[in-house]
């Protein structure tokens, strides 16, 4: 794949290459975030920055162990998230563009060794300015990718104040005037609550807010299928007010692996496996059909695989109705369901782009994955135009823009015209 991104684009197209829309980059919480938004009673339970040593930390088998040190405790020293048994340190994986990738370790590290972009809006504008995006969703990092962090704490009242708190300084701090409409919001919901996640949602889709996070296989978390009726007040939720349903790798909290001591390049090859199965689930939940305005994303999927997915559910869908338990409530292919209502999404995908006619042009968004490792910053649109340059023009628009545009509601322009907007 490196080949990939450093060829030289002999094919690329003459015309200039559009400026991005990421549909997934990634904000690292400021430390003030929970501080100054919840009530006086919860600001020395709730999260909160500690500065503390590390005592040991392992990422194998798709899972992260790390081990606060205490006072007197040798160990590197890192910044902390600590909320209720939860202690969650900031590594260099958070926040490892600038880096040569031979230097990018799983290490414990501060905010004054992180990127300011990671965190500051101003810096991040400037370096989304260095690669060619005009505009960026972004993931929680401390919440989790779907507010995993407030749906596994014990004090359920803590947990939905800090949910809005999120919300509201994604609203009106990230999103908010200083970002010129080039950051679009990413919201929350509390995921514990179906009604609860309606009202959320209601709440920010009336700040203009188009997109929320959830889990790609919420049972992983404890939490219903989508094949009950549980998350229906959710779902109409955001097929009223057309608010995308955001998806990323991660966000069932149970990275793929093969085995307890696989190592982490095991995981990162498979990483789209949770989005695959995840889209199988919705195809053939009927969800699509009960709910027609209703639209998920898969945030860092990637989107090489999706053709035989959708070749197989169909396959699948016509030859096993007798026994297959969804004759009743699927009642187009698969593939038309994923035409209508399914977006992939990819940063360095070029099997995928040569297969693109399989996919559908609507279907696919791009995006950069600022500020993780795997980003292509501060080389996205050399990427994309070395990749891109076998399609015609009006495809690389619709793809590195266009449909990122419809999708999320933005302006003609590419930003959100929300109250952080463009005046």
């Amino acid at each position: 794949m490196e080949t990939t991104r450093t060829t030289e684009a002999a094919q690329a197209s003459t015309n200039p290459f559009p400026k991005i829309i990421s549909v997934d980059d990634h904000t690292v919480e400021p430390p003030g975030v929970w501080r100054d938004r919840l009530p006086a009673k919860y600001r020395d339970t709730g999260p909160r920055i500690v500065r503390a040593p590390l005592k040991e930390m392992t990422f194998l088998g798709g899972r992260f162990a790390p081990v606060m040190g205490g006072p007197g405790d040798d160990g590197p020293i890192g910044d902390w998230w600590v909320y209720e048994d939860l202690h969650r340190p900031l590594t260099r994986l958070d926040t490892a563009v600038g880096y040569d990738r031979d230097e990018i370790r799983l290490e414990i590290i501060t905010y004054e060794q992180m990127r300011p972009g990671s965190y500051d809006v101003p810096q991040r504008l400037a370096d989304m300015d260095v690669n060619h995006v005009q505009s960026a969703l972004c993931f929680p990092t401390f919440p989790r990718f779907c507010g995993q962090t407030f749906t596994e704490a014990k004090d359920r009242e803590l947990g939905l104040l800090g949910v809005k708190a999120y919300n509201d300084w994604m609203v009106e701090e990230w999103c908010g005037p200083a970002a010129h409409g080039r950051l679009v919001p990413l919201t929350l919901v509390p995921l514990w609550d179906p009604e609860l996640a309606a009202a959320e949602v209601r709440r920010n889709a009336a700040r203009g807010v188009r997109a929320v996070a959830f889990s790609e296989i919420p049972p992983h978390l404890g939490l219903p299928s989508v094949h009950t009726d549980d998350w229906d007040p959710f779902l109409a939720a955001c097929d009223e007010t057309g608010t995308v349903i955001a998806m990323h790798i991660g966000s069932s909290s149970k990275m793929p692996s093969t085995s307890a001591d696989a190592p982490p390049a095991v995981g990162s090859t498979i990483t789209f496996a949770n989005c695959c199965f995840s889209m199988v689930d919705w195809l053939m939940s009927g969800k699509f059909e009960r709910f027609p305005n209703l639209k998920v994303m898969y945030a860092e999927g990637q989107i090489g695989w999706i053709p035989y997915i959708l070749e197989r559910a169909d396959v699948v869908w016509e030859e096993n109705r007798g026994w297959g338990g969804v004759a009743d409530k699927v009642h187009r292919p698969p593939s038309e369901l994923f035409a209508g209502h399914v977006y992939g999404c990819f940063f360095d995908d070029a099997f995928g782009l040569r297969n693109l006619d399989d996919i559908g042009v609507p279907n696919v968004l791009y995006e950069t994955d600022y500020p993780h490792s795997d980003s292509t910053w501060p080389k996205s649109r050399e990427v994309g135009e070395a990749q891109m340059g076998h399609l015609d023009a009006d495809v690389v628009e619709r793809i590195v823009r266009g449909n990122a545009i419809e999708l999320l509601g933005l302006t003609k322009d590419g930003l959100w015209p929300g109250p952080g907007g463009p005046r």
